[in-house]
Order: C-alpha cells, then sequence, then structure tokens
C-alpha cells in the first residue's frame, strides 16, 4: 500500500537529574558539594532516506521516544547524555505541527534532517550553587522534560513527469509504454488507486547521447471537484506539485474530449495556479480509435491556440509514443539539473522564540491561573519542591521574573491554584507549596 500521510507521536528525552552531594572522605570532616549535572536528553529528527518512497514504516508504529538522560552521581559525576533518535522519511516528506497546522519542515534533499523534538537539558547538580556565604548547598535542579508533540507527515512525490488526467484516460497504459514500470492496467475508472512510478531511457529514442533518466509518476484519476476534495482529491493533486513538466493525458475516444481537458485545468488551477505555470504537455490518447481520429483535427487546433504542446498517441498500440518521447524531452532541463531535487533546497522553518523571561497570566475555566513563559516554566520542571532550598529558590525567581507581581495583578489570593507547564502550586504570601 501506497502510504503518503501518517500522524505520530514524539516525545523527546527527560534530562537527568543533579545530584545533591557532598565530598565525603577521611580526614575531610567538611567536603564540599560534590554533585554531578545530569545529562542531555535525547532529541528525535527526521531524516530523508533516498532508498524511502513511501511513509509504510509509520503505517503501524505512531510513537517515537528518545531516550533519557543520565541522572548525575557523587564526585562530580556526570550523567550520560540519551541518545537521539532518527527517523528515515522519504524525499518530498513535509512536517507539520498536529496542534497547529503550521509548517515544521520540508525535507527534500537526501541526507536534510529537522529537529521535531528536542531533548530536555540536565540538571545542574549543587556544585553550581556554592556561594562564599552558602557553601554547603542542598538545591540541585531535576532534569528539564523532553518536548513531545503530534507531528503529521505529508509526502509528495518528487518526480520529473507527472501524468495526470481523467480515469480511464490511459496513464497507467502510457507509463508503462514509456518505462519499466508495471501498473494494473483495466478497462473502468479508477484502477489506480495510488501513485505508480516509473524511469524513462531517453537515449532510446532521443538518442544514445542522451544520458537523462527523467522520473515518471502516474497520479490517479482525478475528478470534477477534486480540489475541493472530491474522491481522493487533496490526496493525489499534492503529488504533482514538486514535478518539473506535467503531461496532461485526454482519452479522445470519450464523449466529449475539450470538456474533459477543461476539468482537470480547472482542478489544476483550483488547487494550485502556479501548476498551470509549469511546462505542460498534452497527450490526446487512443488515436487507433476511431471516434478520436475524428475529433483530433479540431482539438489539437483549440490547444494551439492556447500555445500548448500536444501529441496524438496510442499508448496501447505505441503509434505516436516516438514522437512523445522527443517532444517530452525537448521541456525536460539538462542532465545535470535533472540530478537534483526540483525543489533544491527544502526548506527547514525556523522560527525566533519570543523573549524566554516573558511571563504572561491568564485565568483557566475552572478559575485557577495559568502561568506562561519558556524560562518560568522550565524552571517550574527542574525544581524539586520537595527540597525547601529549592523551593525558597523558585520564589525568588518568581519575583525577578515578574510573575509573582503578574499574578497580584491578576487578582490572585492566598489558597488559589496555580500552573506553570506541568506543576501546580498553591498561592501563598510566602512560601510556595506543592499543589493540593
Amino acid at each position: 500500500m501506497f502510504l503518503d500521510r501518517v500522524k505520530i507521536f514524539v516525545k523527546a528525552g527527560d534530562g537527568g537529574g543533579g545530584a545533591s552531594t557532598f565530598r565525603r572522605e577521611a580526614h575531610v570532616p567538611r567536603g564540599g558539594p560534590d554533585g554531578g549535572d545530569g545529562g542531555r536528553g535525547g532529541s528525535i529528527h527526521l531524516r530523508v532516506d533516498a532508498g524511502q518512497t513511501t511513509l509504510r514504516d509509520f503505517q503501524h508504529k505512531h510513537h517515537f521516544r528518545a531516550a533519557g538522560g543520565g541522572n548525575g552521581t557523587r564526585a562530580r559525576r556526570h550523567g550520560k547524555a540519551g541518545d537521539d533518535l532518527y527517523l528515515e522519511v522519504p524525499p518530498g516528506t513535509a512536517i507539520y505541527d498536529d496542534a497547529t497546522g503550521e509548517l515544521v519542515a520540508d525535507l527534500v534533499a537526501t541526507g536534510q534532517e529537522a529537529m521535531v523534538a528536542r531533548g530536555g537539558r540536565g540538571g545542574l547538580g549543587n556544585t553550581h550553587f556554592a556561594t562564599s556565604t552558602h557553601q554547603a548547598p542542598k538545591h540541585a535542579q531535576k532534569g528539564e522534560p523532553g518536548e513531545e508533540r503530534w507531528v503529521r507527515l505529508e509526502l509528495r512525490l518528487i518526480a520529473d513527469i507527472g501524468l495526470v488526467g481523467l480515469p480511464n484516460a490511459g496513464k497507467s497504459t502510457l507509463l508503462a509504454a514509456l518505462t519499466a514500470a508495471k501498473p494494473k492496467i483495466a478497462d473502468y475508472p479508477f484502477t489506480t488507486l495510488e501513485p505508480n512510478l516509473g524511469v524513462m531511457d531517453l537515449s532510446d529514442s532521443v538518442g544514445a547521447g542522451d544520458l537523462r533518466r527523467p522520473t515518471i509518476a502516474d497520479v490517479p484519476g482525478l475528478i470534477e471537484g477534486a480540489s475541493d476534495g472530491a474522491g481522493l482529491g487533496h490526496a493525489f493533486l499534492r503529488h504533482v506539485e514538486r514535478t518539473r513538466v506535467l503531461v496532461h493525458v485526454v482519452d479522445g475516444s470519450s464523449r466529449d474530449p475539450a470538456w474533459d481537458f477543461d476539468v482537470i485545468r480547472d482542478e489544476l488551477r483550483a488547487h494550485d495556479p502556479a501548476l498551470l505555470e509549469k511546462p505542460m504537455l498534452v497527450a490526446f490518447n487512443k488515436l487507433d480509435l476511431p471516434s478520436a481520429a475524428e475529433v483530433w483535427p479540431a482539438f489539437r487546433a483549440a490547444r494551439q491556440r492556447e500555445k500548448l504542446a500536444v501529441v496524438a498517441i496510442s499508448a496501447s498500440t505505441g503509434e505516436g509514443i516516438a514522437a512523445f518521447r522527443r517532444a517530452l524531452a525537448a521541456l525536460l532541463p539538462s542532465a545535470e539539473e535533472l540530478g537534483t531535487p526540483p525543489d533544491p533546497a527544502g526548506v527547514v522553518v525556523h522560527r525566533l522564540d519570543a523573549d524566554p523571561n516573558r511571563v504572561s497570566v491568564s485565568v483557566e475555566p475552572d478559575g485557577a491561573f495559568r502561568v506562561a513563559g519558556r524560562r518560568i516554566e522550565r524552571l517550574a520542571a527542574q525544581t524539586d519542591f520537595e527540597v525547601e532550598e529549592s523551593a525558597e529558590r523558585f520564589q525568588r525567581d518568581l519575583e525577578r521574573l515578574g510573575a509573582e507581581e503578574a499574578l497580584r495583578k491578576a487578582g490572585a489570593r492566598a489558597g488559589d491554584t496555580v500552573r506553570i507547564g506541568a506543576v501546580e502550586l498553591e498561592w501563598e504570601a510566602e512560601p510556595w507549596a506543592v499543589g493540593r
């Protein structure tokens, strides 16, 4: 089965906790803090593998987790970093944040990769918190939780040539005539339910010196309304977005070939007007049938008035295929350009994070106060509220970052619930208490 759209859950590894330990040796009665740092959690990356052609690896497994970092130990021994997890995807995979619909990355080139979940930072050991006035701190940070989210993967085939047309126009038969591909072929609509790929050898008909080997995608038949999702329109139309050349196959024996032609043009325009700007060759198919031969002159004249290249063929008998190959070869770029993806570098979306120290307060439906802010949420996640010294330190962080003042302005009173990330606390004048 050709799988070209999946949703997966990714959870990066949590950072390891920092250690709160003290040096204990003979003849050293007051050894100082020696707790090591926790290791970084593993991140999750998606990486392009040219050998992949579908998203089938994600058909049955939808949850992926990276390894967490190791905890720090005494004698300043740091925890081991968690291994990063790499998931292989085919060229042409677009990655979207499922919650927001935003594009995270568009991976095209072999070896290109994007991080989709960042591993949590390891917590600092108590050695980092010793000062001249506080030489035996018990405070050490917990590891930061790794990022987690659902992402949607959508594959858009990277092919040099895309065959489009109504069902039963003869696209699969044409693909078989041009390449060594063996698609399922039958004389009824919707025989093709998934894209087929083939490679065309131009040296056979264009010339022995032509070393180009363009790939051809036979896109399943479109119907009227495909751009609005009719049939499997959305699923199919995205596979022609990356092609260099479009071949519009028209069934010359249909009741009205000109109407068939206009339907597909309208659907391409509605999906993305840029598709009609691509080089296009119109293949008037089934010329071996009398009804097609009769309307061919009028159809050709109409396309020539529109300044479109058009060739009459019979994919089943081979008539006109040599001329079709030559016309197609003229629309293709050089062999050097064919060796690079149609979208040269792909797109990796980088978004500048907002001020990490910024804090905002909102009231949730149950009356609890939600404190949001990248830095304050990370500090809350890394604080062990069972250790009094750590809780007091977090209280000072709240004041320093302006969260305490923002809560008072929002109307928080003693006894109210305050949530910061995954942590739930009870608002008091001081100190803070862990949620009820």
